[in-house]
């Protein structure tokens, strides 16, 4: 593009970046889902899938988030506003909308979950959780969601922890939240991984893990690792494109997409090493989703030695990669306003205020409005409150579809004239070829499919 737009941020280091890139995609996800799905589909057979699936499609759709970010260097409405103005079709403005859409709603659900990890955090380090079993677990947690003022105020809390600090700018802001987050998060989630597997049941956790059952390959479980490897990443969510127009023309594409990839996967590995030693140690069924963070853990942590330290330092960490995705999340509106010229701080509180109103429909989703299912005569939200519905759109619906469209993009739009500026290889070379092949062809089957998946069930 022939004119020159200076962002208004920018990052002060590339690890700065990184750590705030990688806290975006390292979320709840990665800690209660990724580990459970590979243990009952293969192990080590489904994470070499899984790693595959990563390198072939994930780091290229990262770059090119990334590349289409940087090239802008606006909020994701105004970098396509950018691209159509200099002759790219209008229909690529969808994109930009959609990583505006996804992250208000996304928050203003998000951080419901959210609350209920700071939450625990005060409950397990008051020992509440001291002997438990498992009904008495349950009870605490259904306790926790019908007090509809405390959750109220622990989503609030939360919420507004995100507002403040994406209200001080990047610099002030954003980076020094990562530059503590992150550190910590890999400290904990490394010492605790080593505590479980030192004091808990290390050999079925590796059986559950790492044993390769090529038998449990099958293609479900193929199409569950690809879903996974693309919607792990962050892809799609809008703040790729946001981080990446912050980005000096320095920093190679390809060398961080590839860091931000293998941090995700570090991390999801790393959780079922922290979690499986003591579920099974305990003799509780391994399970994924909040049921085994805020119901079978906590029987766990009642019971083994050093469990107020044990399960105090595990909902930090939850915080952690909770409040790292949250202002990823925050970033591409504010950053849509701070374009139009408006004030960040201002932006970022009416932002906030908007998705705490959405949100707390969300919070009532558990109690008051628990059975209110307005949209049951449509199959696809058939037996959905509120946040079912609100979650089903974001996680099933949004993102996958602006994935879709951010690969046909990248692969059928952008020139290679971008493309080569932006990641730094020749066109004509191997890399070149590898990467538009990748977004071209492979990318764009592969999330076809997954949509596919997300809206009629997976068919296999």
């Amino acid at each position: 593009m022939d004119d020159v737009v200076k962002p208004k941020e920018i990052w002060s280091s590339r690890s700065t970046f990184l750590m705030a890139a990688i806290g975006c995609s390292v979320g709840l996800g990665n800690l209660w889902r990724f580990p459970y799905i590979a243990g009952q589909n293969g192990g080590s057979a489904f994470i070499m899938v899984y790693v595959g699936f990563v390198l072939i499609l994930g780091v290229p759709l990262i770059m090119s988030e990334l590349a289409m970010g940087r090239e802008g260097k606006l909020s994701a409405v105004e970098t396509m506003n950018r691209f159509v103005k200099k002759g790219y079709h209008p229909i690529w403005k969808i994109i930009g909308w959609i990583s505006i859409l996804v992250p208000i709603l996304g928050l203003s659900y998000y951080a419901v979950i959210a609350g209920w990890s700071v939450e625990y955090t005060f409950k397990a380090i008051m020992g509440k959780f001291r002997d438990v079993d498992g009904a008495g677990s349950g009870a605490i947690f259904k306790a926790s969601q019908d007090n509809v003022f405390s959750s109220i105020l622990w989503f609030s809390i939360f919420l507004f922890t995100t507002v403040s600090i994406i209200s001080r700018g990047v610099k002030n802001g954003l980076e020094k939240a990562v530059r503590i987050m992150l550190p910590a998060l890999f400290v904990i989630l490394f010492f605790l991984a080593i505590y479980a597997m030192i004091t808990g049941d290390a050999a079925a956790t590796v059986e559950f893990l790492l044993n390769p059952d090529f038998s449990k390959l099958t293609p479900r479980a193929i199409l569950e690792a690809l879903g996974q490897a693309l919607f792990s990443l962050a892809i799609g969510v809008g703040a790729l494109i946001t981080y990446g127009a912050y980005l000096p023309d320095d920093v190679s594409l390809p060398k961080s997409a590839g860091v931000i990839a293998m941090a995700d996967t570090l991390v999801a590995l790393l959780a079922g090493f922290a979690i499986f030693p003591i579920v099974f140690a305990y003799g509780l069924e391994p399970s994924e989703g909040p049921g085994l963070i805020f119901v079978t853990l906590p029987i766990a942590f009642g019971q083994m030695p050093g469990g107020i330290l044990f399960g105090g330092l595990f909902f930090i960490l939850l915080s952690f990669a909770a409040l790292s995705s949250t202002i990823g999340m925050l970033e591409p509106i504010v950053a849509w306003f701070v374009d139009k010229g408006k004030s960040r701080a201002k932006m970022a509180w009416t932002s906030g205020m908007i998705a705490w109103s959405i949100g707390i429909f969300m919070v009532l989703s558990f109690n008051v409005l628990v059975e209110f299912k307005p949209l049951d005569f449509i199959p696809l939200f058939e037996g959905k409150n509120l946040f079912g519905i609100m979650d089903f759109t974001v996680a099933n619906l949004l993102i996958p579809i602006n994935a879709l469209m951010i690969g046909l993009f990248a692969g059928w739009a952008m020139t290679n004239e971008m493309a080569e500026k932006q990641l730094g290889f020749a066109i004509g070379s191997i890399e070149f070829i590898i990467w538009r092949i990748s977004t071209k062809y492979i990318a764009t089957f592969a999330i076809t499919l997954v949509v596919y998946m997300m809206i009629f069930g997976n068919p296999f």
